[in-house]
C-alpha cells in the first residue's frame, strides 16, 4: 500500500478494502484482437473483441494479474473510443471488490502463471489462467516493445449496471502512456471453459504495451 492512497471498505466483501478512484497503475499489457462471427448472448454480440493479459506491478496501489475480454460499444448516443468489459478475472480480492463496486466491472478470481524471457530486444512472455481446476486460456507473446518510444493513450470504459452498483451504469476514463508495438501471439482457449465462445474466432492482430503508467477512473 502506498502512503498517499485512500482505502475504502468494501460494502459487499467483509474485511476487504480497495483504493479510492482513480487508480494510478504501472505495468504491462498483452492484447490480441479477435473477430467473433456469431452472437453469444445479449452482452456478447458478434463483432470485434480484445482479449488481454495484464500485469500490474510495483508502483501500483495493488499489484496483481488480470485476464479480460472487452469490446467497443456505443454508449450515451456516442461512438468513439469506448469499450465495455464482458469477461474479467484477477488474482486480487481487493481488485475484485473495487472493480465491481466502483465501476461495475464484473471481476472474478482465478489463478495465473506468468513468465517473460528476454533475448536482446526480443521478449517472449507466456501466460496461463485457471479458474479452480478449469483452464480458461493461455497465450504466448513475442515482441520488441521495450525498445519502442513512449506514446500516450486514452479511452473510456462504459459498464452496464451489476448488483454491486445497485444496477447503475458506470463510466471510467483510462489514460496514460506506454511503449507499444505489434506482437506475435498464439492463444489456446479451453473450449469447455468460460471463454469457450472465443474458440473459432478469427485472430486479427496483437500488441503489447510495455511499462505503462495509467490513471483509471
Amino acid at each position: 500500500m502506498t502512503a498517499q492512497t485512500e482505502w475504502l471498505p468494501s460494502t459487499v466483501s467483509e474485511g476487504v478494502e480497495y483504493p479510492a478512484a482513480p487508480w494510478e497503475m504501472v505495468g504491462s499489457l498483452w492484447l490480441t484482437l479477435f473477430r467473433v462471427p456469431r452472437a453469444v448472448d445479449e452482452l456478447r454480440p458478434a463483432g470485434l473483441y480484445g482479449a488481454a493479459f495484464v500485469s500490474y506491478e510495483e508502483g501500483s496501489p495493488l499489484e496483481y494479474a488480470e485476464l479480460l475480454v472487452a469490446r467497443p460499444v456505443a454508449a450515451g448516443g456516442q461512438r468513439g473510443r469506448r469499450v465495455s468489459i464482458t469477461d474479467i478475472w484477477v488474482d486480487s480480492p481487493e481488485s475484485v471488490a473495487g472493480g465491481r463496486e466502483l465501476w461495475a466491472i464484473p471481476k472474478g478470481l482465478c489463478d495465473f502463471s506468468f513468465e517473460t524471457v528476454h533475448a536482446g530486444p526480443l521478449s517472449t512472455t507466456r501466460w496461463t489462467a485457471h479458474e479452480g481446476r478449469t483452464p480458461i486460456a493461455s497465450a504466448t507473446f513475442r515482441d520488441v516493445s521495450r525498445a519502442a518510444p513512449r506514446l500516450p493513450f486514452k479511452a473510456t470504459v462504459w459498464q452496464p449496471g451489476i448488483a454491486d452498483t445497485g444496477g447503475a451504469e458506470r463510466t471510467a476514463v483510462m489514460q496514460g502512456a506506454a511503449r507499444a508495438l505489434p506482437a506475435r501471439a498464439r492463444w489456446d482457449v479451453n473450449p469447455d471453459g468460460p471463454l469457450g465462445w472465443l474458440v473459432g474466432a478469427r485472430q486479427l492482430a496483437s500488441f503489447r504495451q510495455a511499462g505503462f503508467r495509467m490513471s483509471f477512473g
